[in-house]
């Protein structure tokens, strides 16, 4: 059996989808009940507290941990996460972690996942780490506002990095739980093409048919919005990415093609499949 946390997410939704086609027993994990593809099982825990995903570990013997927000704070213990599943008897542990963990090691939020990482490569398990740059799903924030303003807000407007399309993400995780040869993997995970705000807004208003305008918010303004839903630190560090990445982050990794042999999806292709989100 495959445990998915984050199971009902942009990630974990067609994670589980792809690992139930592949014949395999799935348990999705979520905070609140949701609905599953038929023969999935769905456990309900909070992984703030690590001891209510005992049941849903109960005979698995791989795990795919996704962390949410609050368990990015440098005071969360995800390790807790690891060392439940090696006493549960999971022998396989793919962890999602970020392409921050590289270039950005000083960030709090990263020098607390790199703590991650290096735990999960102490704790005996086969392990395989996938380090994604930013996410094309993060364009639905927007979705609201083009749905009643025909507005994009965004920071940065103009700088650029590859966002990867969360399908590929799963994709690869499908692979590395499904496939031995993925054992001690670090997948550096991006898009195809470098793509601004302005030019993901531009995209989308292309797919809808309509126009879409963009206004530019301040770092500050951004920061205000993104601690609605996620710790001050990894707001900041995820700002200084976005405000002026390295060439490392700028970079295009061939590990999505390696993984699946295709080239990975574009932010048009994401949107083309998204775009009842913005109507």
């Amino acid at each position: 059996m495959i445990v998915v946390t984050g199971a009902t997410g942009n990630i974990g939704r067609p994670l589980t989808q792809a690992l139930a086609k592949a014949g395999e027993q799935v348990t999705a994990v979520s905070r609140h009940a949701a609905a599953v593809p038929e023969g999935v099982r769905h456990v309900t825990a909070d992984l703030a507290e690590p001891a209510g995903l005992a049941p849903a570990l109960d005979g698995a013997k791989s795990l795919f941990l996704l962390l949410s927000g609050d368990l990015h704070a440098p005071e969360a213990r995800p390790g807790d996460i690891i060392d439940l599943a090696a006493a549960q008897g999971v022998r396989k542990v793919v962890l999602l972690s970020s392409q921050g963990v590289a270039t950005r090691p000083h960030g709090k939020t990263r020098i607390a996942m790199r703590a991650l990482e290096d735990e999960l490569r102490a704790s005996g398990l086969d392990w395989a780490v996938l380090r994604p740059g930013g996410f094309a799903s993060n364009a639905l924030a927007w979705a609201e506002s083009i749905r009643t303003e025909g507005t994009v807000a965004a920071p940065f407007g103009d700088t650029g990095v590859p966002v990867v399309d969360p399908l590929d993400i799963a994709e690869v995780a499908a692979a590395c739980l499904l496939e031995n040869r993925h054992a001690g993997a670090v997948h550096t995970l991006t898009g195809p093409e470098v793509i601004t705000p302005r030019e993901q807004a531009e995209t989308i208003a292309a797919a809808l048919g309509t126009p879409v305008r963009f206004h530019e918010l301040t770092r500050a303004e951004a920061k205000a919005g993104m601690v609605r839903a996620v710790p001050a630190e990894l707001a900041d560090d995820t700002l200084d990415i976005i405000s002026a990445p390295t060439h490392e982050e700028l970079s295009i990794s061939p590990d999505v093609e390696r993984v699946l042999g295709r080239a990975p999806h574009s932010f048009g292709d994401w949107v083309a499949r998204n775009i009842a989100a913005f109507r």
